[in-house]
């Protein structure tokens, strides 16, 4: 019996090379995001690629109305229901501290939608008793840096929730797979300066498959950032605050 993949934020490059490799393997994809035009596109690659199912559905994280269609939608399917979170956004910083009401919409993005809808869906993924649910962070919430502390800190408290989810859904059968990406060659990062070892969206999506297969808890993708984050987590407080990163 095929499992079924709901990814949210279904146009991010990320999210389409993730689809493209479940597709290719006989994953069904229910591809949720708000261009439901782009996402058709997407629905047809990932049919011609070998999904039993692909289906396009409107989500937006700030709409909760949204997410009720997409878990009906799963509940009607057969099999193990899993789920990748691919939503975030990140307005520059220096635009939040011109417009503080810019970080509501950044933390619903990159949190509290995510996190709702996971909510409403986990006892559906309980009751089949299998799946895994895929959030992708960022190692930008692993410290709040000036160049980004709105959006560190809404990835930081998506962090803490998923180590909650992993323990509760863990009980069932289900997993839960901490994301954390370092500079990926995204729509997200386009045109940021001081960018370095930027990753292609196909490997983070190799990454993360190897993460599920293997019941993984936390990941850092590409590899190296578990050393690079490692070492920024342990600058003493009176040395870091004074860095420009």
């Amino acid at each position: 019996m095929s499992e079924t993949w709901i990814i949210l934020g279904a146009t991010s490059s990320m999210a389409r090379a993730f689809t493209r490799a479940v597709a290719a393997r006989g994953d069904g994809v229910l591809l949720a995001g708000r261009d439901l035009d782009d996402i058709a596109a997407s629905t047809a690659d990932a049919s011609a690629r070998g999904a039993p199912l692909a289906e396009a559905m409107a989500f937006d994280a700030r709409d909760p109305e949204t997410f009720a269609p997409i878990i009906d939608r799963a509940r009607a399917l057969d099999g193990p229901v899993s789920v990748a979170v691919f939503v975030g956004s990140m307005p520059p910083q220096e635009a939040i501290d011109a417009d503080p009401a810019l970080v509501d919409g950044t933390i619903t993005d990159s949190y509290t939608g995510p996190a709702r809808f996971l909510q409403a869906i986990a006892p559906l993924i309980e009751e089949r008793g299998a799946g895994t649910v895929v959030g992708v962070g960022s190692v930008a919430g692993d410290r709040g840096r000036i160049g980004n502390y709105v959006y560190g800190s809404a990835k930081a408290g998506f962090h803490t929730y998923l180590a909650g989810l992993r323990n509760r859904l863990g009980r069932s059968g289900a997993h839960v797979v901490t994301v954390k990406p370092g500079f990926v060659d995204t729509a997200m990062t386009w045109g940021i300066e001081g960018m370095f070892l930027v990753a292609h969206p196909d490997k983070v999506a190799a990454d993360i498959l190897t993460a599920v297969k293997r019941k993984r808890n936390v990941i850092y993708t590409p590899f190296f950032w578990l050393a690079i984050m490692t070492i920024i987590r342990h600058i003493p407080e009176p040395i870091f605050k004074k860095l420009s990163v």
